[in-house]
């Protein structure tokens, strides 16, 4: 059996959706401001942390989990 069945409706694969590219962009943001602070290298890598929750929500969207 190769049936997928989704987990998740259409509004909630979009708020995933929505909640992984607004992730993605406060890290993009959270990484070019603190380079432009000259932040230390261990500030900078904390900035996995929305970049992580954007591709959750990102690959949430799309596989429907």
């Amino acid at each position: 059996m190769n049936a997928r069945v989704a987990n998740i409706g259409p509004r909630e694969r979009r708020r995933r959706l929505i909640l992984g590219v607004v992730a993605l962009a406060v890290g993009v943001a959270a990484v070019a401001a603190l380079i432009i602070g000259g932040a230390a290298r261990g500030w900078i890598v904390l900035a996995v942390v929305p970049f992580w929750v954007g591709a959750l929500g990102l690959i949430q969207a799309r596989e429907r989990t």
